[in-house]
């Protein structure tokens, strides 16, 4: 599969062409070199990047690029009226009356038409002002140009803020990273004796940080003393609902795949009955889909897309109706693959319950003031890979240092496709008192400066692929949550026995 990437993102560079990551898997799915050529020829003269947009046939229909569907063959029932998330008044405390959902950000909202290369340039420089903004209150720093334009500085211990734009290791083992902001750039060496060397070893690219330190006697190389990162402040107290309610939080469903479990959902529906929670909130992965990875095919029970949703609709119309669902998408589910995600549109959530609130990904809600961001995790895949003794074996891990950057998924270019635009809406803020997220299929709790971290599992058994990968699932567990303490519990459906 590597070796196919590189040969389809070499055409595009003889043709002088970058290529989008959505474009790359569309080809590498699509099995079909020749359409290469056709991508190309779309491109517009004054482009040099070959986005989803030129893909012959492409349509903003909610799908990014458009794969093929299998269509079912039954009529489509009628379609149930959408529901519609409420915003109450509040008092200044974040107050919300009992049974109230509010939907922060990630509210279903019309397509924007694609991007344009242009977008890339506003869509980091958002990131790096909101983020050095949360910096700027940890203390003073110059821009980068200060430091490379003129002597001023030459011998005083200053910081600067810079987003990561290239990082390795030196012959003797130390870290350098050349960090950048809207005036310059610079090369950073984090010295392997000092004790910030620790943290430079989890930098990643396209993350924003502070560095304190002094500059070379040649004005080539700033000496890292210290770093910081925008990260939850110290002092983050967060919000307790005032009144009685129970929230429970549950991910990756993958309805259709042969490998979900029918017997712990029906004792997990039968067990919602006799539970006293007024929310259930699922982060994504509703359904296994539709053509997502090699020879998938013969591992769906059900391989149609429409009846998959469906029969999950049939599932979640059998859960209490005076509950108020909350459901986000996935990377398995039939939308844009490119974060942030947009909602499930309306051909697959006329299968659901009056009762469901139908939001993004990410998406932040608050259900009784209690603040929650709702992600689904791909951006996993990536942070695993690059920080050093991440593990998926651990979440938990990984959602501290999503905090610790404000950021969901910083990286741009890997296994997370990221959607340029003029804003980053994939920071984090405000602050959530909950994070909310699925993907690994591993349960994982943490408490990280008031933010507790929560990560739901799966109500799927092992997969081929985890075999071959060795990653034991935790599934059929639910999570709730008391938003008068915001303390976890953790049920477990595998067997009878509560």
């Amino acid at each position: 599969m590597t070796g196919m990437r590189d040969e389809i993102i070499s055409k595009f560079l003889a043709a002088d062409l970058q290529v989008h990551p959505e474009v790359v898997l569309y080809l590498l799915e699509s099995d079909d070199p020749d359409l290469i050529d056709g991508i190309i020829a779309n491109v517009p003269p004054e482009a040099f990047v070959a986005l989803p947009a030129h893909i012959p046939g492409f349509k903003v229909e909610g799908f990014e690029p458009p794969r093929p569907r299998i269509k079912s063959e039954e009529p489509l029932p009628e379609t149930a009226k959408p529901a519609v998330s409420k915003k109450s008044e509040t008092d200044g405390e974040r107050f919300m009356p009992e049974g109230d959902v509010d939907v922060v950000y990630g509210l279903p909202a019309p397509g924007n038409g694609g991007v344009d290369f242009n977008d890339f340039v506003f869509y980091f420089r958002d990131r790096y002002e909101k983020l050095a903004r949360y910096l700027r209150k940890r203390g003073e720093a110059i821009p980068i140009s200060a430091l490379t334009q003129t002597d001023r500085y030459r011998q005083d211990d200053v910081s600067v803020i810079g987003m990561v734009s290239d990082l390795r290791n030196t012959a003797n083992g130390h870290r350098m990273a050349v960090l950048e902001d809207p005036t310059d750039s610079i090369n950073v060496l984090f010295n392997n004796k000092r004790d910030v060397f620790e943290e430079a070893e989890k930098l990643i690219p396209d993350e924003v940080v502070m560095v304190r330190g002094k500059l070379s006697s040649d004005g080539n190389l700033f000496f890292a003393d210290t770093m910081m990162r925008p990260d939850i402040p110290l002092n983050n107290a967060p919000f307790k609902s005032r009144t009685p309610g129970k929230a429970v939080f549950i991910s990756d469903v993958h309805v259709g795949s042969d490998t979900f479990l029918y017997d712990e959902w029906d004792r997990f529906s039968e067990w919602l009955h006799d539970f006293d929670a007024q929310y259930l909130l699922i982060a994504g992965d509703l359904v296994d889909g539709i053509g997502i990875y090699p020879d998938q095919d013969k591992e769906l029970i059900i391989a149609d897309i429409d009846r998959q949703y469906k029969e999950f609709g049939r599932m979640v119309s059998a859960l209490p109706r005076d509950m108020q669902i909350i459901i986000s998408p996935g990377n398995h589910d039939a939308i844009r693959g490119s974060e942030p995600q947009p909602a499930l549109p309306e051909r697959f959530s006329k299968y659901f319950p009056e009762n469901v609130v139908l939001v993004e990904n990410p998406a932040f809600v608050r259900l009784q003031g209690v603040g929650i961001l709702m992600y689904h995790g791909r951006s996993y895949d990536d942070l695993i890979s690059m920080i050093p003794g991440a593990s998926y074996t651990k979440p938990e891990d990984m959602m501290v240092e999503m905090l610790k950057r404000r950021h969901l998924a910083c990286t741009y270019g890997m296994r997370t496709p990221i959607l340029a635009a003029k804003e980053d809406n994939l920071i984090i803020d405000p602050v959530p008192e909950i994070l909310h997220t699925g993907h690994v299929h591993i349960c994982g709790v943490v408490n990280y400066r008031g933010v507790l971290c929560m990560n739901t599992g799966t109500w799927q058994s092992q997969t081929l692929f985890q075999k071959q990968m060795n990653i034991q699932p935790t599934p059929a567990r639910a999570m709730v949550v008391d938003l008068q303490t915001l303390e976890p519990k953790i049920f477990d459906f595998m067997d009878k026995a509560e």
